[in-house]
């Protein structure tokens, strides 16, 4: 169903992003520089918490609306969501195995990390596949696109302080120019152009000067 509403698409791309950018850090890391360790290992750790955020609103605000008006089909993605909760858990610990070991042991628990994180984005690759193609097939055939935008002002709502910054740093920098410029005009009608600078501020660094020239007006209206 083309020309329907996406709301998965800029959040995806979102998490894709972070989740290559992170796995390549930790595959490179040289665990027993702390400077660069700490750097890397903080990484990892807000990406956890990135994916346990956009789970939670997945959870509270997306699946109670397929399931309302399409019961059980939310089925498959909230029994995801269980295992995903326990993968958080089990990468928690494993970033804390590579805080915590000795100097000169660090290489073991380095590469253990690896590995869970890999098998996790693989995992959430094919599980946002699922979401973006079957749950989209839900949601298009049962809510309205007035309905959808609805939904996704709701969970932008919900975000904390804290968490709307990392979502848009992520999104702004992952999307295409097109919809990079049309993610910008719509924050430019909400919000004053003191933030608006601040947040074109704040993508700078992640995009090339190519991309940076595409947005034309958009960067030099902040």
């Amino acid at each position: 169903m083309t020309g329907r509403y996406d709301i998965y698409r800029n959040i995806h791309m979102a998490l894709r992003a972070n989740m290559a950018e992170v796995l390549l850090a930790v595959g490179r890391m040289d665990p027993e520089d702390l400077a660069e360790r700490a750097e890397v290992l903080a990484q990892a750790q807000e990406l956890v918490d990135f994916c346990r955020m956009h789970l939670a609103k997945e959870d509270r605000f997306l699946h109670p609306a397929m399931e309302s008006r399409a019961p059980g089909s939310a089925r498959q993605t909230l029994g995801d969501h269980d295992h995903h909760k326990t993968d958080f858990e089990a990468l928690d610990a494993a970033i804390t195995a590579v805080e915590i070991a000795a100097p000169g042991t660090r290489q073991g628990p380095a590469l253990a990390l690896y590995r869970s994180l890999a098998l996790f984005v693989g995992e959430n690759f094919v599980h946002m596949h699922v979401e973006e193609t079957a749950n989209n097939e839900v949601l298009w055939r049962t809510h309205s696109d007035a309905e959808i935008i609805a939904i996704e002002q709701a969970i932008v709502a919900a975000l904390t302080p804290e968490q709307k910054p990392r979502s848009l740093r992520w999104m702004l920098t992952a999307i295409s120019p097109a919809a990079r410029s049309e993610m910008l005009g719509m924050l430019r009608h909400a919000l004053p152009p003191q933030a608006l600078a601040g947040i074109l501020a704040m993508i700078r660094p992640h995009l090339s000067d190519s991309h940076w020239r595409k947005l034309g007006v958009d960067a030099k209206a902040a």
